[in-house]
């Protein structure tokens, strides 16, 4: 399939050969309302293998998979009551949650990582959901990126990280949250947050009637907690208020640079912004990326965590 030929707009001819290619094991890339994901069958562990070799990520980092509902998600991993509370207010949607899995969940152990707990997603988007209904498989879908590299929010993006490599994109425009999913494991002691994301801790403390209490053991347990993740191929350095010699600077709010990810300082347009504005810096002629500071709140507390671990 020519280059220009793996892009299809969503349609439901473009949702039927995804869905062709995923049963012949092949993943795809598809929009969700977070970024774009690289899905395939979670069920098989060969196609799992795929995405790992696609992406060239580390067999010790687990993936998200997603489902159409919470019956699904209720067949594949283990929902107290604090998940369900959870499941209720934030599903569909970007919130992720760290289930202990089930016996008989049928999910290949390379799409967990050899963990006893699984990473469930009900998305929102409807090329995601269109994508899950035509194939009736829980779909595994990391981010469709090179392993550790800016994440996409765009087909096109999709297209320049992992090239050839990816049979299908499945493009259904910009993504709406630009930011991952918001990862979660309850238990009966507090909500512990694995990752920062869309939906804020104190929307999470509300519906859960739990505290939020210390990640754990520090093991990766969840996508995206890798400490050095979402890395463009340049220096990034932070909290920067003015451009030095060589930098393409990234604004926001008063600090305009040569790009900005929200002149009105708005934290969810800058959320929206953050992964196509590196993927600008990466692409310019500039040596190092600035990023300006954004405040450490709601969700510029996500945008924090992406930033840290671009720096690292």
């Amino acid at each position: 399939m020519a280059s220009n030929d793996r892009i299809r707009p969503f349609s439901a001819s473009g949702v039927t050969a995804a869905a062709a290619l995923l049963a012949a094991g092949e993943p795809v890339a598809v929009a969700t309302e977070t970024v774009y994901g690289l899905a395939a069958d979670a069920r098989s562990g060969a196609a799992v293998a795929r995405i790992y070799e696609i992406k060239g990520r580390p067999s010790f980092n687990p993936l998200i998979v997603h489902v159409l509902d919470v019956a699904a998600a209720s067949r594949i991993g283990r929902l107290d009551s604090t998940a369900r509370r959870l499941a209720d207010s934030f599903w569909p949607g970007p919130l992720t949650l760290v289930l202990s899995l089930r016996e008989d969940a049928r999910i290949a152990p390379l799409a967990t990582a050899g963990l006893p707990t699984v990473a469930l997603r009900v998305p929102a988007h409807r090329a995601m959901r269109a994508l899950l209904s035509e194939t009736g498989a829980p779909l595994a879908a990391p981010s469709a990126n090179r392993s550790g590299h800016i994440s996409p929010t765009t087909a096109a993006h999709v297209a320049a990280s992992l090239g050839e490599r990816v049979a299908l994109i499945l493009d259904d425009g910009p993504t709406a949250r630009g930011l991952e999913s918001t990862i979660a494991a309850p238990g009966p002691g507090g909500l512990r947050l694995l990752r920062p994301g869309p939906i804020g801790v104190a929307e999470l403390v509300e519906v859960a009637g739990l505290p939020v209490v210390a990640s754990g053991s520090g093991k990766v347990e969840a996508p995206g907690q890798l400490l050095s993740h979402y890395a463009p191929g340049k220096p990034v350095r932070l909290n920067a208020t003015e451009r030095r010699a060589g930098e393409w600077l990234i604004g926001f709010g008063p600090v305009v640079g040569d790009d900005g990810l929200s002149a009105a300082g708005d934290p969810l347009e800058a959320a929206a912004n953050l992964f196509a504005a590196l993927h600008r810096a990466e692409a310019s002629v500039a040596e190092r990326i600035a990023v300006a500071p954004v405040p450490d709140e709601g969700v510029g507390a996500a945008i924090n965590d992406r930033l840290r671990r671009a720096a690292a």
